[in-house]
C-alpha cells in the first residue's frame, strides 16, 4: 500500500523479520527499553505492519489474536521526525483491519487516548508501571495450606486455564511462549495450582507478569517468590490499578514510574471473577 503524506511517500507492508533491526532502532529513539529479543518475541507470536519511507522503516504496528473473539495490539511507533502526519493512524487503521469485529484491548498513553478513543476505543481501567531494584522481600505468610512452588511441566494446561479465566482470551500460545522462555512459580492450595507467575528477561532486567493469582496476598506470595534469586536487579512489573499492589510494591523497591489507559474495543472480555490477573504481560501483549 501506497500513501501520499505530506508531499512524501510512505509506504506500508507487512513487518517480517528482516525488520527487527530497524524496528529495534525505531523503539530507541522513542527511548523504549525493547531488546532485539524482545522484538522477536512479538513478532513471533503476532502480526504487523511497518511503514516505509525510501527504503526506511518510519514507524510499526503491531497485534496479537487470542483466540477468535479477543486481540491485543500494540507496538505503536513513529519516528520523532516523521509523527503528527497520520502515520500512526494509518498503522492502527490495518491492524483493526487485520482484527476484524474482534474485542481488541490496549494500553495507551495520555497523549495517545484521543486517537484510539475517536478509533472506537473506551476506556476501561489504569494500568501503572513499576521499576527499580528489587528489595529483599520477606515470604507472605498464606492460609489454607497454600504454598509457592516452581512450576512442574504438568502444570502447563492448569496454568493456561488460570490464564484464560482471569483474562476471559484464549491465552495458550502466548502462555506457552512465555513459560519455555522464563520461570514459572506456582501457588498450589490443596494439590492443585490456583496462581502463577513468569518472570523473563526484558528490557533493563526482567519483567514479572503475568501474574494471576485469588487474591492480593497470594499475589504478593508470588513475587516475594523471586526475591531470593533476584533481589538487588533491576525488575519491572506492570500492574492493574484496581490490584492494589501497588503499596506494596513501593516498600519492595518497584516505584511507579509511569500510567497507561487500558482501553477496549467491541465490548470488554467477560473475565471470572474468582481468579485476577495482577500484573500483565506486558503493554502490547496485555
Amino acid at each position: 500500500m501506497l500513501t501520499q503524506t505530506n508531499s512524501t511517500a510512505v509506504a506500508y507492508r507487512r513487518m517480517n523479520e528482516d525488520d527487527i533491526s530497524a524496528a529495534h532502532a525505531l523503539s530507541q529513539a522513542v527511548r523504549w527499553p525493547h531488546r532485539t529479543e524482545d522484538w522477536q518475541f512479538v513478532l513471533r507470536v503476532g502480526t504487523g505492519y511497518v511503514a516505509e519511507q525510501e527504503g526506511t522503516v518510519i514507524g510499526t504496528g503491531l497485534c496479537w489474536k487470542q483466540g477468535d473473539g479477543h486481540a491485543s495490539l500494540g507496538m505503536i511507533i513513529v519516528s520523532p521526525d516523521h509523527q503528527g502526519k497520520g502515520i500512526g493512524r494509518e498503522l492502527m487503521r490495518l491492524v483493526l483491519e487485520e482484527l476484524g469485529d474482534r474485542c481488541v484491548l490496549l494500553n495507551a498513553t495520555a497523549a495517545g487516548q484521543p486517537l484510539y478513543e475517536r478509533m472506537g476505543f473506551a476506556a476501561i481501567g489504569t494500568l501503572y508501571q513499576h521499576q527499580g531494584i528489587l528489595a529483599a522481600i520477606p515470604s507472605v505468610a498464606l492460609d489454607g495450606g497454600a504454598r509457592v512452588r516452581p512450576a512442574a511441566p504438568e502444570d502447563l494446561p492448569a496454568i493456561i486455564a488460570l490464564a484464560d479465566r482471569a483474562t476471559g482470551m484464549a491465552r495458550d500460545t502466548l502462555v506457552r511462549e512465555l513459560a519455555a522462555m522464563g520461570e514459572v512459580a506456582v501457588l498450589e492450595r490443596n494439590g492443585a495450582p490456583v496462581g502463577f507467575a513468569i518472570l523473563r528477561q526484558f528490557g533493563r532486567g526482567r519483567v514479572i507478569g503475568p501474574l494471576v493469582a485469588p487474591d492480593t496476598d497470594s499475589a504478593k506470595a508470588l513475587i516475594a517468590q523471586w526475591s531470593g534469586a533476584y533481589a538487588g536487579t533491576f525488575v519491572r512489573i506492570d500492574i492493574d490499578g484496581a490490584g492494589g499492589l501497588g503499596p506494596w510494591l513501593e516498600q519492595a523497591g518497584l516505584a511507579r514510574v509511569d500510567t497507561a489507559v487500558i482501553m477496549a474495543r467491541n465490548g470488554v472480555p467477560r473475565r471470572d471473577g474468582s481468579v485476577t490477573q495482577f500484573a500483565i504481560i506486558n503493554q502490547a501483549l496485555c
